[in-house]
């Protein structure tokens, strides 16, 4: 990886006017009102340091660090500058150009080596396990450990959701999920690294509802992470690295679409073209995935869909995901999806699309401005009087769901579009 911008880069920086239309839409600024921690200002950083007049020092990569990556910037920017791009690409040079404290550096690797491998990740979560089948998972909750124990481990913990799917789960689906009745379509779905891990349930829901749309679900055993949490941190080569795994795994022709229930990951294979494109024998294949891909929402809009919904009476929010109505621009298809449920209540949430302080690994690295997001997300879910809240990310599941349950709000469910779907259908059944 280069250590200083490249030429093509520096030329992005410039096309920020500083108008500042980006700041109301900036979860940070809107926290801590610091120009710096804005996305104008993190712009003027950036410049700086690609014309040598910024050394890479603990200020300025902490105001990096503190970027959610959300892209609501790109949204409410009138020039188009691709803030996304740029933000990974400085965190790059970062990682080239400065030293971390070793605390923070054993943390970011720790977290690059385990999350992206689901097999490792499932025996990380065996301590847990093993606790909650002992019934001593409250000793996580006690004052004694949450005196001594530091503030990114209490961050992790906090985030494990009360009940985990069981060991194995992310081997139920196999590799080929028929079409229930006439095959109208053939589809991959990316199971994912976590998202298989801790919502196998979510996959098995997707594939579900796929199937009843007339959708044989093919399972590409070659696919796996999609490299989003490696280029989020600065490690660009090794998502590269995901990345071409994933694009060699899978002839984009022989599916009709890609199939993504996780909006970080569907953010981040759209962009598999651009990621690519500079690496010869697989820029153009890596450009047809890109292409191919469709978050499951967006996909279920797009085709006729089987609305033999059953009633489903809840009164719902729907929290949109970053990397879902920012980077992807998907937005209105989620509802218009939950709409055709019968008895289904969907009432407008207060800024619903401010980030949520999950952001891939954010809420790890970053605890104290993740919680103060999480918790600006939980009163608007707390004043909307719902008992359900709907999104299309994990990550977002997670980190709403330990707000709620520290806000004393467990009564409310998290659930993800797919499965509001699922239940919906599987209603008929029952």
């Amino acid at each position: 990886m280069a250590t200083t911008f490249e030429e093509k880069d520096y030329d992005r920086l410039l096309e920020c006017v500083h108008c500042g239309l980006c700041l109301p839409a900036c979860p940070t600024y809107a926290e801590d009102g610091n120009e710096a921690d804005s996305p104008r200002g993190r712009i003027y950083l950036m410049k700086k340091l690609a014309d040598g007049k910024l050394e890479f020092t603990e200020n300025v990569v902490r105001h990096m660090d503190l970027c959610l990556g959300c892209t609501a910037c790109e949204t409410a920017c009138p020039s188009g500058v691709n803030y996304g791009h740029l933000i990974e690409k400085t965190r790059a040079v970062l990682e080239e150009n400065y030293p971390r404290p070793l605390e923070d550096k054993i943390l970011r690797r720790t977290m690059a080596a385990l999350l992206p491998y689901p097999e490792r990740l499932e025996l990380a979560l065996l301590p847990a396990r093993a606790l909650r089948a002992a019934g001593l998972d409250g000793l996580l909750e006690s004052k004694l450990f949450k005196s001594f124990a530091p503030t990114k481990l209490k961050s992790m913990l906090s985030l494990l959701p009360n009940e985990l799917p069981p060991m194995g789960a992310r081997h139920q689906l196999g590799e080929i999920i028929p079409a229930e009745g006439e095959r109208k379509y053939r589809v991959a779905l990316l199971t994912g690294c976590v998202m298989s891990v801790m919502f196998a349930q979510t996959n098995e829901a997707t594939a579900r509802v796929l199937s009843k749309n007339g959708c044989e679900v093919v399972i590409p055993p070659g696919m796996g992470c999609c490299g989003a949490l490696h280029t989020h941190m600065g490690y660009h080569d090794e998502g590269c690295d995901f990345a071409r795994k994933n694009v060699n795994a899978l002839n984009p022709a022989d599916v009709d679409a890609i199939i993504i229930n996780a909006a970080g990951c569907g953010a981040m294979v759209k962009q598999y073209g651009e990621l690519l494109e500079d690496q010869a024998g697989i820029a153009n294949a890596a450009a047809e995935f890109a292409a191919k891909t469709r978050d499951v929402s967006e996909f279920l809009d797009e085709i006729e869909l089987n609305t033999e919904f059953g009633p489903y009476p809840a009164r719902a929010v729907y929290h949109d995901a970053c990397h879902l109505a920012h980077a992807q621009r998907v937005r209105l298809q989620p509802r218009k999806l939950l709409q055709q449920i019968p008895e289904l209540e969907l009432v407008p949430l207060n800024e619903s699309d401010m980030c949520c302080g999950s952001a891939g690994p954010y809420n790890l690295v970053e605890p104290e401005m993740a919680e103060r997001l999480q918790k600006r997300k939980v009163s608007n879910v707390a004043a909307a009087d719902v008992d359900l809240v709907i999104n299309g990310n994990p990550g977002c599941s997670l980190q709403i769901l330990a707000g709620l349950k520290t806000a004393g709000l467990e009564h409310v469910e998290v659930l993800h579009t797919v499965e509001v779907l699922d239940r919906a259908y599987r209603a008929v059944d029952s």
